[in-house]
C-alpha cells in the first residue's frame, strides 16, 4: 500500500485537493477532522485537555475558541496540548491505514497540515504540497470570519515557508490556476505513482 502525504500552508487549497483526491477514488485520512472528533462531545481527548486547561470544557466537549486563545501565543501550552493530541491522532491514523490495508487499497492519502513541521513525511512514501501565489493565499485567508492580516502573519510565522515545502515535496500542485487544473494535476500524480511500491506499510517492527 502506497502512502501519500498531502500538505500545504494555510489558504493554499489543501481542503479542496483532499476533496478532489476523494473524488478520484483515493481514501483520505484528515488529521484536522480527527482532532475535531477528539475534542467534540464524548471525544477521547476531552478529559485530558479539560484537566490540562481548566475552563475550556463546554457542553461535553472542548471549546476550541477558548483553547486556541490559550495556546496560540504560548509555546509551552501548545506543546502540552500537542503531547495530548498527537499520540491520539497517530492512533487514529494507524487504525485508518490498517483498515485500508485490509480492504487492499492500493493508494491512500494522509492529509496533515503540518506534515513537514512534525516530521510526518517519514511515514509517507511521497508527499504532495499544494501551493499558490502569496496574493491568492492572502485573499483566500482574509475572507475567513475573524481573520486579520496580523493574525495571518502570526500563523505563517509558525509554519514552514511554502518555498521550503515545495522544495521538500515530491509533487507540487499549483491551486491558483483553477479547480479543474488542480484536479487534472492530482490525477496525473496518481497515474505516476500507480506502479510505485509502498515502503511504510506494514510498519517496520522496532528492534527489541
Amino acid at each position: 500500500m502506497l502512502i501519500l502525504g498531502l500538505t500545504g500552508s494555510i489558504g493554499m487549497g489543501k481542503t479542496t485537493a483532499a476533496r478532489n483526491l476523494h473524488r478520484l477514488g483515493v481514501p483520505v485520512h484528515d488529521a484536522d477532522a480527527a482532532v475535531h472528533a477528539l475534542l467534540a462531545a464524548g471525544g477521547a481527548a476531552v478529559g485530558p485537555v479539560a484537566r490540562a486547561f481548566p475552563g475550556v470544557a463546554a457542553d461535553g466537549g472542548i471549546d476550541r475558541g477558548r483553547l486556541g486563545a490559550i495556546v496560540f501565543d504560548d509555546p509551552d501550552a501548545l506543546a502540552a496540548l500537542e503531547g495530548i493530541l498527537h499520540p491520539m491522532v497517530r492512533n487514529a491514523e494507524r487504525r485508518f491505514l490498517g483498515a485500508m490495508a485490509r480492504r487492499r487499497r492500493r493508494v491512500v492519502v494522509l492529509d496533515v497540515p503540518l506534515l513537514f513541521e512534525t516530521g510526518g513525511e517519514a511515514r509517507c512514501d511521497a508527499v504532495i504540497n499544494v501551493s499558490a501565489p502569496g496574493f491568492i493565499q492572502e485573499a483566500r485567508v482574509l475572507r475567513r470570519p475573524g481573520m486579520t492580516r496580523e493574525r495571518l502573519e502570526r500563523i505563517l510565522a509558525k509554519q514552514m515557508p511554502d518555498r521550503e515545502k515545495c522544495r521538500r515535496a515530491d509533487f507540487v500542485v499549483q491551486t491558483g490556476r483553477g479547480r479543474w487544473e488542480s484536479l487534472r494535476a492530482l490525477a496525473k500524480i496518481l497515474k505516476t505513482v500507480s506502479t510505485w511500491r509502498g515502503r511504510n506499510w506494514p510498519p517496520r517492527r522496532r528492534p527489541v
